[in-house]
C-alpha cells in the first residue's frame, strides 16, 4: 500500500512538472504589460488582458501562421506519401540488400541533425534554392527514416495472404497497397501523420538557416525573433506559443486512440 501510495506520489509530482510550463504560458499571455512585473509568474493577472495577442498579430504573426499551415501541409503529404511507398517496398518486395539496406538507412536515426545542416545549406545555395519555398520544404520532403520504420514493423503484421488473395483477383502491387494495405493501416498512418505535423510545425533551425525573407517566416522563426519597443515582449511571445501549441493539443487529443494503437501494434511484432 505504501508503495503504491509512493509511486502516485512520483507520477502527480512528474505530471505538474510537466504541466507547469504550459500552465505559466497561458497566465503570461493573458497579463498586461504592467502586470508581467507586478504579479509572480504564477499569478494570473487580474483582469486578464488580450493585449499580447493584438500587438502579436499587428506584427504580422498572422502570415507566420499561414506560412506554418502550408510548410506544414506540404512536407508532411510529401513524407507521408514517400514514407509510405519506401516502407512497403522494404516490408513486401524481394530484391538484393532489401534488409542491408534498411537497416543502413535506419541508422542514419543516430546522425544528429544539425551535423547535415552545413552540406545541406550549401547544396541548397548551389541549386539557387536559398530563401525559396523548395529550399525550406525539399530536405525534409522525402521521408524520414523512423517513418519508414514504423510504417514497415505495421505492414509486416498484415498477412500476406490478404495481398496473395488480391493479386490472384489480377490486382497489381499497386492496387494491393491502396485498396488491401492502406485502409488496414488508418492507425500507423494518422500517427506518422500526426508525427510529421509535430516536427514539421516546430521546424526551427533548418527555417531559420535556410530563409532570411520576412514573407518565408514560420513560427517558430518568428516567436523567436519577436522584440517590442524596448526589447523583448515576453506577453507577445507566450502568445504566440500558445497559439503555435493549441493545434498541436487538440490534433493529439483527436487522434490519441489510433497513435496508442499503432504504436501497440507496432511494438509487438
Amino acid at each position: 500500500m505504501k508503495l503504491r501510495i509512493f509511486v502516485y506520489a512520483v507520477l502527480v509530482a512528474g505530471c505538474v512538472l510537466a504541466i507547469f510550463p504550459y500552465f505559466l504560458t497561458v497566465l503570461t499571455a493573458f497579463k498586461g504589460p504592467g502586470q508581467l512585473s507586478e504579479t509572480m509568474p504564477w499569478e494570473p493577472g487580474l483582469p486578464p488582458s488580450t493585449a499580447a495577442f493584438h500587438r502579436l498579430f499587428a506584427s504580422g504573426f498572422g502570415g507566420y501562421l499561414m506560412n506554418t499551415a502550408f510548410v506544414t501541409a506540404g512536407i508532411t503529404l510529401g513524407q507521408v506519401v514517400f514514407a509510405v511507398l519506401a516502407a512497403y517496398a522494404f516490408a513486401r518486395l524481394s530484391f538484393p540488400g532489401r534488409d542491408a539496406l534498411f537497416w543502413v538507412y535506419l541508422s542514419t536515426l543516430m546522425v544528429p541533425p544539425v551535423v547535415t545542416m552545413i552540406p545541406l545549406y550549401l547544396m541548397m545555395q548551389k541549386l539557387g534554392l536559398v530563401d525559396t519555398w523548395a529550399g525550406l520544404m525539399l530536405p525534409t520532403m522525402l521521408g524520414t527514416p523512423y517513418a519508414i520504420f514504423l510504417l514497415r514493423q505495421f505492414f509486416r503484421s498484415i498477412p500476406a495472404d490478404l495481398e496473395d488473395a488480391a493479386r490472384i483477383d489480377g490486382a497489381g502491387r499497386v492496387r494491393t497497397l491502396v485498396s488491401i494495405v492502406l485502409p488496414l493501416s488508418k492507425p500507423i498512418l494518422v500517427t506518422v501523420t500526426t508525427l510529421a505535423v509535430v516536427a514539421n510545425w516546430n521546424s526551427f533551425l533548418w527555417p531559420l538557416i535556410i530563409t532570411s525573407s520576412d514573407d518565408k517566416r514560420l513560427l517558430s522563426v518568428g516567436i523567436a525573433l519577436f522584440k517590442g519597443e524596448i526589447g523583448v515582449d515576453y506577453n507577445a511571445v507566450m502568445a504566440g506559443s500558445l497559439i503555435a501549441l493549441a493545434p498541436l493539443l487538440v490534433l493529439f487529443v483527436v487522434f490519441q486512440r489510433f497513435i496508442v494503437r499503432s504504436v501497440a501494434v507496432t511494438g509487438l511484432k
